[in-house]
């Protein structure tokens, strides 16, 4: 089932969005196993992303072939773990974070690859920078000498009106393109998960999380 719906949605995307930009598709495998994610890599997924740093380290020396993101909540205290080994760290939301990674990427002669997480819908329940602040978390960001800010994440607000998340995304991808054509290094705007991903690559985003869409329902019995 896994290697199939891999297939299929590598197909789906095989387009890219309207910008002519191909679409990144990371799986997102919080909770399954280093076997299922294998099968995932083997069937053409590039690229995975885990949500909790405990498994992110569990899992590390077990899977093989892709590039790996951290895609959750990131706490300061849990920073250490993931120095030098992330390809790509979508949840920068706060500037105690952007702190804490410049402290020990520096001590680390590395340099992190970073998204700015949005919060869209000004959710409390959710983490990130306003759309409102997006440009201008960007010009603090990009002063810290050992991160690398290659883009945005955000999430969409749960929500029946299309007309308005089609807004969001069309909003946020303007940000990315108005900063994109002044820096090299912003090349993602990830952007989409299971219930809404079609929604947002239609309005510009280039990179996808899928969890649900891969493996099936989420198991939550991993220790």
């Amino acid at each position: 089932m896994i290697s199939e719906n891999v297939k299929n949605i590598l197909s789906e995307l095989s387009t890219g969005n309207p910008y002519g930009e191909k679409v990144t598709l990371v799986a997102a495998t919080k909770t399954r196993t280093p076997e299922e994610i294998n099968e995932a890599i083997s069937a053409g997924v590039t690229d995975i992303g885990e949500n909790r740093v405990q498994e992110f380290t569990e899992k590390y020396d077990l899977v093989h072939g892709a590039a790996r993101h951290f895609i959750g909540h990131l706490q300061t205290n849990k920073v250490k773990y993931l120095i030098g080994k992330t390809d790509l760290i979508h949840s920068l939301d706060r500037f105690e974070l952007a702190d804490e990674l410049q402290k020990r990427s520096e001590k680390a002669g590395w340099t992190a690859n970073c998204l700015l997480e949005i919060n869209l819908g000004n959710e409390l329940s959710k983490s990130g920078f306003s759309i409102d602040s997006a440009k201008e978390a960007y010009e603090r960001a990009i002063k810290y000498p050992n991160l690398r800010i290659c883009g945005f994440m955000a999430m969409l607000p749960i929500s029946e009106d299309e007309k308005y998340l089609r807004s969001l995304c069309l909003c946020m991808r303007e940000i990315y393109d108005t900063i994109k054509a002044r820096d090299e290094n912003v090349r993602v705007l990830s952007m989409g998960m299971s219930g809404d991903y079609r929604l947002c690559v239609e309005c510009g985003s280039n990179m996808v999380r899928l969890g649900t869409h891969i493996f099936g329902p989420r198991a939550y019995n991993l220790k």
